[in-house]
This record gives structure tokens, C-alpha cells and sequence, in this order.
């Protein structure tokens, strides 16, 4: 029998039990209400041996009982342990040998309604994040050789165009080539508000576009889209546990078998040793089984780990296991990537200074030229020709040479032009020293512009603060957390990053490896350390830190293999957020093994004694305790983000 089949069983099963539960129940209901009539006008009634509720309560147990019995059995006897299936067929048994029928129906009545509470809680987190799966269209209209026909979305191919319509969900992941629109993608950022695309923009599959026709290229097969990887990446996050859900099921593992012999021997040598008949002591022996069932915090803990989790991932934050979620609020230091972490990582053009007096033909080359980088000051430099209506695609472009690291050289019109840095106007003996202003004092960027090897023009790009940058490094800052900047930029735009925003350190001028370097020297310090970055040229250091949490705004998909955990939105104050919902589960989950324990104990101590009933036991110190410590779990729900 498969998983879902065996999901099904239990499921069909869970539901009789209940039935057969509230039959009973109403059955003994009307019972006891007859027998109050039957006693006002004085007739006499037959003791009740053999009545409809006993009937039922044999039946409920037997079936009910015997179902529970056997899966409980199984986990014994091949997975070598006490499961709470058999502790519960025993103590319902059990009860029905000595005759506390009401009691072992009880039983059996409460565990029910507990497995369907346990399993509404588990199947809302699953739906939360399945659901994003039901939102993927079936079909797709392919646009070919100018004609339209409707396909299926196992059939489309990457490179292919779709046409998508206002009010229409977007079938797969691509980039629009045609039309703009506003889209909304909360089903996978959590953004309450629209978010508008434009010709070279992604967008992805299930999210709704709202207000215009949009022709998009398949960049995505149906099993990659970024909707499939959330879901799977969230749905395995249940493998990777935490420390404290690891040391819960080795403590259940050794406290159940210490209970389950304790209850035996109190059922076989209590009569000897303190007296009494063994029905009496059998009663209570069948309370410490009941009292030893773990189902409070081993149900509790992962429950409470996978609510924060999907609740996390509502507000477009992925989180990959439980250990993480456990780790980050234990953070002593977090450590930023600056570009594309904390700036936006997209260079803008801040001021052009020029020789002499205004040139438009300096930038109409100088932009020219950038057309064929993909460097973002490039790109930068052509939005501002862009912006400026310049003709640039009239102009000639010829013997195009891009030098790494220092700019681009080549002909326009048959005039030669190179942009780029000093080192590189050096290397080509132009003298930039008058034109350019270095700005050694902020973090703007300078890039010269020669026209045949004399210097014109200078450009300045700035990289933008993100907007809640500010506030994140207050808020973590009331956490009690140090922050720190990484950076590969040079020491003087590092410093000046660091100083507007006030974190505590700033390390400058760092290779990948200088920062798995810093890195390690940090963490000698400080007991658990996160590390933000883009996720694409961050990963070593993500990968190296206690946690890695990667801006996925540059490529969630790339950030879902680099990362443990991933900010769709790319907005940085998710992350004091994360902090607040890690201490919070971590309290809620030591709370509610504290709970768990104490009542346990008690009840356990009140049952040797006689004086709890078998089915108080089991309401108070099983699964009612159980439905407490769910009911706890949801409080997750009020962190703000």
C-alpha cells in the first residue's frame, strides 16, 4: 500500500471512530436521561449488563481498537519502537477487560478527534503551499508564425512566445518581449500590491496579469517554473530538523520505553507491593500508558517548526529546514553583501561632466559603444542616452573590444571611442586627470569618456541605497545583533555605505576567497553567524556561514541552490522578521515541551495513587494536552512582518 493509500485508511478510519464516538456518546446520553424518567415514577430497572450503549462501546473498541491495534503492532514490531497507536489499543483493551467501558471508549472517542486536529493543522500548511501548484494554467496560447493556437503547458518548449491576456495567469516562467502590464505575483512574493512588467522583465508561472496583453518567451520547462521549486523546496523542509526536534525524538525513544515498564511492573507487582486487588492496579497501569504517549511534543515540535515555515513563505520568504529556522534567532553577527544586497546593485547615472561645454555626441557615442556590454554601467549609460531621446541606433558601430575589469573600446562612425576607467584611458595614453573628479570621498563611480584618445567627458554613477536598508540595520540592531558589510568595492564607497547606514564593521576590497577568510575569523568570535548576499556570485560565502540568506530578486532560482534560506521580494527588512519569527517558535516550542512534561509527571504521579480516572488521563494529559500545544503553535501567526 502506498503513502497516499495509507493516508486515505487512516483517514476513513479516523472518521469512523469519530462517528461510532459520537453515537456512543449521544447513546449514553438518551440512557442515563431514561433512567432518570424510569426512577421518578419509581419502576424498577434491570442492571444495565447488556444495553445499546454497551453494545456500541464493544463494538467501537473492538473495530476501532483492533485497526489502531495493528498499525501500532507494525511500528513495533519492524520499526522496534512504542508508537502511540499501541499504547492506545492497550489501554482501550484493557479497559474493556476490566470493564471500564465508558473509559476505553473515551479513549479511542478523544484520540480520534485528536488525529483529525493533528491532520487539519499538517494538511493547512501542505494546502498553503500546494495551492501554489493548483494556480498553474493547464494550457497555454502559443503565438507562431503569426497565428495563434492553444497548447498544453507539458508541450511548451523554452524559446517558444506565449500570448497572455488581461486577467489571464501566467502559464510559465519567461521574459516579456511585448506589451506591458501591471502583474500580480503574491503567490510567490507575497506582495500585497501589483507590480508592474515591462518589455525584458520575468515573470512567472501563476501569477495574475492584470491589465494588458503580454507576449512572453518560455525561459522555463513546466517542472522548473519558480511556483514547482517553492513547492518542493518547502515541502522537503520537513527532512531537514532541527537540534531540538532531533533531541525530542531521542528522548521519546528512551522516556516511552521507562513508562511503558514502569506501567507493567505497576500492574504486576503493585498488588504484591502495596496491596490491593490487580484489577485496581492494572487501572492504573493502563493511566501511566496513556500518560507515557510522546504524541504532545513529537507532534507539537515539527508542527510548530513547518507553521513557521509556511507562514514565512506566505510573506515570500523560503526557508529550506527547521535547523535554520532554530539557528538564525540564535544570530550573533550578520554579515551583508553590499552590492545587490544592500544597494540595488544597478548603477544609475548621477551627473555628466564635461570638457568644455554640452556635447550631446560624446554620450550618443559613449552609449553607442556601452550597446554591446552587458556590464550594468554600460547599461546604465545607454538608459540615460535612452532617456535623453538620442538616436543611437543611426550611429555605426564597428571593432568592438570589451577589456575586463577596466571598460570598452572601439569604433563609431569611424571615430575612435573607449569608455572605461583610468587604467584603461592609460593604457590607451589618454590623460584624464583635468576632466575627471574622482569623488574618493563617496561612492561614486567614474567613468571617462576619449574621443580619438582625448579625454571629453566623465561620467558618474552612483549605486543606490536600497530604500528599508536604514531600517533594517536599526531594527537588528534592537535585536541585539551585530551587522557587518563584506564588500569587493573599494574601501573609500565600502566606508561611505557603512557610515549612511551605521553598521558596526565594514571589511573592503574583499576576492570570494578574502571573504571565506573574514568570514571564518568572525565566527571565531561570534557563536552563530548569518551571511546576506545576491545568491549568485555570494554563494561560498552563504554556503560557509551557519546561515546563507540570498536576495532573490537577481534569480530566486539560483539563490534556491546557493542559500538556506531565500527573500523573493528581495526586501531587506524580512530579515529582522525572520528573527523575531525564529525566537518565537523557539519559544513556543520550549514552552510547549516544558507543558508537555510537567502535566505528564504529575498526572503520572496522581495515577499511581488512584486519584485521576483513565479518561481524565487521557483528555488532560494526552491528546488534550496535544490540541494545548497545536492551539500554542498558532500564536505563531501574530509576529509582525
Amino acid at each position: 500500500m502506498n503513502e497516499s493509500n495509507k493516508r486515505h485508511a487512516r483517514k476513513v478510519w479516523i472518521k469512523i471512530a469519530t462517528l461510532l464516538g459520537v453515537v456512543v456518546v449521544i447513546s449514553t446520553l438518551i440512557e442515563l436521561l431514561m433512567q432518570e424518567i424510569l426512577l421518578s415514577f419509581e419502576i424498577p430497572i434491570l442492571r444495565r449488563n447488556v444495553t445499546i450503549s454497551n453494545a456500541l462501546y464493544y463494538i467501537t473498541i473492538t473495530l476501532v481498537g483492533s485497526y489502531i491495534g495493528s498499525v501500532g503492532l507494525k511500528k513495533l514490531l519492524f520499526g522496534k519502537k512504542f508508537s502511540v497507536e499501541f499504547l492506545m489499543a492497550v489501554a482501550a483493551f484493557g479497559a474493556m477487560y476490566l470493564n471500564f467501558l465508558f473509559e476505553g471508549v473515551t479513549v479511542l472517542f478523544l484520540y480520534s478527534l485528536s488525529e483529525h486536529f493533528e491532520n487539519y493543522i499538517e494538511e493547512r500548511a501542505k494546502k498553503t503551499i500546494e495551492s501554489l501548484s493548483k494556480l498553474m494554467p493547464d494550457t497555454a496560447r502559443l503565438v507562431e508564425n503569426g497565428l495563434e493556437r492553444e497548447i498544453s503547458v507539458k508541450e511548451a518548449k523554452i524559446g517558444m512566445t506565449l500570448l497572455i491576456k488581461p486577467g489571464e495567469r501566467i502559464p510559465l516562467d519567461g521574459r516579456i518581449i511585448n506589451g506591458s502590464s501591471s502583474v500580480d505575483q503574491s503567490v510567490v512574493s507575497g506582495e500585497s500590491t501589483p507590480v508592474l512588467k515591462n518589455v525584458g522583465d520575468y515573470v512567472f508561472a501563476g501569477t495574475l496579469n492584470l491589465n494588458g496583453s503580454l507576449k512572453v518567451e518560455v525561459v522555463k520547462d513546466s517542472e522548473e517554473t519558480l511556483v514547482s521549486k517553492i513547492a518542493k523546496v518547502v515541502i522537503e523542509s520537513r527532512k531537514r530538523k532541527a537540534s531540538i526536534e532531533r533531541l525530542v525524538d531521542k528522548f521519546a525513544h528512551i522516556y516511552v520505553p521507562i513508562v511503558v515498564l514502569l506501567a507493567i511492573l505497576t500492574g504486576g507487582f503493585g498488588p504484591l507491593i502495596m496491596g490491593g486487588t490487580y484489577e485496581i492496579w492494572l487501572y492504573r497501569s493502563l493511566i501511566l500508558l496513556v500518560i507515557s504517549c510522546p504524541s504532545a511534543f513529537i507532534i507539537s515540535i515539527p508542527a510548530t517548526m513547518f507553521t513557521a515555515i509556511t507562514l514565512a513563505a506566505k510573506n515570500g520568504i523560503i526557508i529550506k529546514g527547521g535547523a535554520y529556522i532554530e539557528k538564525i534567532g540564535k544570530a550573533e553577527a550578520i554579515l551583508f553583501d553590499k552590492t545587490g544586497t544592500l544597494t540595488l546593485g544597478k548603477p544609475i547615472v548621477n551627473e555628466v561632466s564635461f570638457k568644455d561645454e554640452l556635447d550631446p555626441n560624446v554620450l550618443k557615442y559613449a552609449a553607442a559603444l556601452e550597446k554591446h556590454s552587458n556590464h550594468p554601467s554600460a547599461q546604465a549609460i545607454v538608459q540615460r542616452a535612452t532617456d535623453q531621446k538620442l538616436p543611437l541606433d543611426e550611429l555605426v558601430v564597428e571593432d568592438v573590444t570589451e577589456v575586463p575589469g577596466k571598460g570598452i573600446v572601439g569604433l563609431v562612425d569611424k571615430v575612435q571611442v573607449a569608455v572605461g576607467n583610468l587604467e584603461l584611458m592609460q593604457q590607451y595614453g589618454c590623460n584624464c586627470d583635468k576632466i575627471v573628479d574622482l569623488y574618493v570621498s563617496d561612492r561614486h563611480t567614474p567613468i571617462c569618456v576619449s574621443i580619438n584618445k582625448v579625454a571629453e567627458a566623465s561620467i558618474c554613477l552612483i549605486d543606490t541605497i536600497r530604500k528599508d536598508a536604514t531600517k533594517t540595520i536599526n531594527r537588528l540592531k534592537s535585536l541585539g545583533i551585530h551587522t557587518m558589510i563584506l564588500s569587493g568595492d573599494k574601501k573609500e564607497i565600502a566606508e561611505q555605505v557603512s557610515h549612511e547606514l551605521g553598521v558596526d564593521n565594514v571589511y573592503s576590497e574583499l576576492l570570494p576567497e578574502d571573504k571565506l577568510e573574514v568570514l571564518s575569523k568572525i565566527k571565531d568570535k561570534y557563536s552563530f553567524v548569518v551571511m546576506v548576499g545576491d545568491g549568485i556570485n555570494d554563494a561560498p560565502a552563504l554556503a560557509v556561514s551557519d546561515v546563507g540568506i540570498a536576495m532573490g530578486g537577481s534569480g530566486v532560482d539560483v539563490a534556491l541552490e546557493s542559500a538556506d534560506i531565500v527573500l523573493v521580494k528581495d526586501e531587506l527588512a524580512q530579515i529582522p522578521y525572520l528573527v523575531k519569527l525564529s525566537r518565537k517558535t523557539m519559544s513556543i516550542t520550549k514552552q510547549n515541551i516544558a507543558v508537555s512534561l510537567g502535566i505528564k509527571l504529575t498526572l503520572g504521579a496522581l495515577g499511581l495513587f488512584g486519584l485521576t480516572p483513565l479518561w481524565f488521563a487521557f483528555v488532560v494529559g494526552d491528546d488534550g494536552l496535544t490540541l494545548l500545544t497545536l492551539l500554542n503553535t498558532l500564536r505563531l501567526s501574530r509576529v509582525d512582518v
